[in-house]
């Protein structure tokens, strides 16, 4: 079941909140930013839990940092130097991060008005990105479509550009399975189907190399819990985890499980790479309903291609060649144990 109900106005124009149902489970989604509001789901008692952060209105999601629920683009993570040459053509993007580029520059698609569209059981944001827009060449149109069903939310992504040009779209919500409200998830127990990193230099943007995670506070190949996890010294100036993982052969990327409600939730994606980040520097912030927000109350699992992927040659790339289609998708199943 799809429901449509009224989410304030924003620069003059109404904002809608859509809502998919399907049995117990039911996720609202905002076509500001095409993003994840909220993601209902029972516990193991069967009380529900909104169980990712958010605000609660428009205007917040405007003007707040984070990009919580937002689809990130035109390139998620970070462009080291804030450019890359493609055709012999030189792009200069917004600097929005130091030196480097961050999830697509000062105005990223997590801060754009998409049109919307919905379905049976699913809603389709679609967005133009204008050529030359924060830096990127070519008139990109591009949709993501949500799709609920089973327990499971899936986010279908499909792009095309009328030029060369880098794409690589995630989503960014920020899960906490206690409840948005649940305070710090040290007691979450996080799995990474991967056996190796990309290693980062200087404002955390990868080196090129790619090292195993064996013998590091990386490898979560058999689950940790994430206070065990965060104590190690390895950690200490990423607050936590912000790494980029290589994800092993298979559509299966990681498993997140909460002790306090029983709700697991599994993460599949079609895309080689995923960032996985403990909101260390996630500032204390009001929330929905009043929650308090802070660092280390959320685990964010953001399916990509590797960070800075279009300067390094033997990373997969994130080039759309004119006229090709990019298509991607992830799917987040939730469950209790």
């Amino acid at each position: 079941m799809v429901r449509r109900t009224p989410f304030g106005t924003l620069d003059g124009r109404q904002i809608s909140l859509v809502t998919l149902t399907d049995g117990a489970m039911s996720v609202e989604l905002l076509p500001f930013g095409a993003a994840v509001r909220a993601i209902w789901v029972p516990d193991r008692d069967g009380r529900l839990r909104d169980v990712c952060l958010g605000y609660d209105t428009a205007e917040e999601y405007k003007t707040h940092d984070a990009c919580f629920g937002g689809t990130i683009g035109r390139c998620a993570n970070r462009i080291g130097g804030a450019g890359f040459v493609i055709g012999g053509r030189v792009c200069r993007l917004t600097a929005n991060e130091g030196e480097n580029t961050l999830h697509g520059g000062a105005e990223g698609f997590h801060k754009q008005l998409w049109d919307d569209r919905c379905g049976e059981n699913s809603v389709t944001f679609s967005l133009l990105s204008p050529d030359g827009q924060e830096g990127f060449p070519g008139n990109l149109r591009v949709e993501v479509t949500y799709t609920l069903l089973g327990g499971t939310l899936t986010a279908e992504y499909w792009a095309r550009s009328d030029d060369d040009t880098v794409v690589n779209l995630t989503d960014h919500t920020y899960f906490n399975l206690a409840g948005h409200n649940g305070g710090p998830v040290g007691d979450h127990r996080l799995t990474v189907l991967a056996s190796a990193y990309t290693p980062a230099g200087a404002g955390n943007v990868p080196t090129g190399e790619i090292a195993p995670v064996e013998g590091t506070a990386l490898d979560l190949r058999h689950g940790e819990w994430v206070k065990e996890a965060l104590r190690q010294s390895e950690l200490a100036a990423s607050r936590g985890y912000d790494h980029n993982y290589v994800l092993d052969d298979g559509k299966r990327a990681a498993e997140l499980w909460c002790p306090r409600t029983g709700i697991s939730l599994e993460v599949s994606t079609t895309l080689p790479g995923m960032q996985v980040y403990t909101a260390g520097f996630l500032t204390p912030r009001t929330g929905k309903g009043g929650a308090a927000y802070g660092p280390g109350h959320a685990v964010c699992l953001e399916p990509q291609f590797f960070p800075d992927a279009v300067h390094h040659e033997n990373f997969p790339s994130p080039i759309l060649r004119s006229g090709q289609e990019y298509r991607q998708s992830i799917s987040y199943r939730f469950d209790t144990k």
